[in-house]
């Protein structure tokens, strides 16, 4: 379509009027984002802006970081970074393939490369949009180690569970681990059942890397503030709790509708949010468990 401009646009359609207007939407709520950085040890830090936690490793081998947010984002995750160390990122760590954890990977891995589990490369190439600079250039089946600024850092697939695709990064010396989304500290989690994710798999992946923790372990969620252990512990209490709930649901004959006028345990009122509210976690739990049960 040939499109000509005068002050304003002639010829698009109204729905790519109405798409261009939903991008400058989404690209100016970004504009009032703050990128706030968490020192944790001497190479390692935490970026709080929006959507995913970054976690960063900055030292004499260069930058890696750990998810990157939205696209908007990029130049701001920039700056912060230069704050820390000058450079670009050398390697770009994908927890899973969420476009809040990933929307910046054509950005950074124009010029770093980008790791992730095959299924984040097999769902981020199923999006015929998505530029080849997004892309992971180095993917793993289970585990893999970055031995990066006097650390390694070992890169662990534990099987469904957020999403088929879910990468949890651990620093073997600052005894710091980034969970991405297998962690919403304080609030009821995103089970991405659509692309593999799973509730079992899930509170087993948690309970896995809760046993590689002491009480020193810093844990980066990949929503919410910086935790320690007994936090996430509390978060896999939650898990346990909610499915033992549901399944007792199931068993008693009662249906989705009936369940949710119930509502979750009194103890979990307060874990909904805006994405997850109380009904959309007793939703993902009955779909799960309960064809897991036929």
């Amino acid at each position: 379509m040939k499109q000509r401009f005068h002050g304003n646009v002639i010829g698009m359609s109204a729905l790519a009027m109405l798409a261009l207007s939903t991008a400058v939407l989404a690209d100016n709520k970004m504009d009032d984002v703050t990128i706030t950085s968490k020192k944790l040890d001497n190479n390692t830090y935490m970026f709080i802006g929006a959507g995913g936690n970054i976690g960063v490793s900055a030292g004499s081998d260069g930058i890696l970081i750990i998810d990157d947010q939205f696209a908007p984002l990029a130049e701001k995750i920039t700056a912060s970074l230069n704050d820390i160390q000058a450079g670009s990122p050398k390697y770009i760590v994908n927890t899973h393939y969420h476009g809040d954890h990933t929307g910046g990977n054509a950005h950074f891995g124009a010029t770093g490369t980008i790791l992730a589990h095959h299924n984040v490369l097999k769902r981020l190439s199923a999006d015929s949009k998505t530029p080849k600079s997004a892309l992971p250039v180095i993917t793993f089946a289970e585990n893999i180690s970055i031995h990066f600024n006097q650390d390694t850092l070992e890169v662990i697939h534990l099987g469904p569970g957020h999403t088929d695709g879910d990468s949890v990064v651990m620093w073997q010396q600052a005894n710091i681990v980034h969970m991405g989304d297998l962690f919403f500290k304080d609030r009821f989690p995103y089970i991405d059942l659509a692309a593999g994710g799973s509730v079992m798999g899930y509170r087993d992946n948690v309970s896995a890397i809760l046993d590689k923790l002491n009480d020193k372990s810093k844990v980066i969620p990949g929503h919410g503030d910086l935790a320690s252990k007994n936090e996430l512990l509390k978060f896999k209490h939650m898990l346990d709790d909610s499915i033992n709930w549901m399944r007792g649901e199931i068993e008693k004959g009662h249906d989705l509708a009936t369940i949710k006028q119930m509502g979750v345990p009194a103890e979990y009122k307060t874990w909904g949010w805006t994405f997850i509210s109380a009904d959309k976690w007793i939703e993902t739990l009955y779909q799960d468990l309960n064809a897991k049960a036929d």
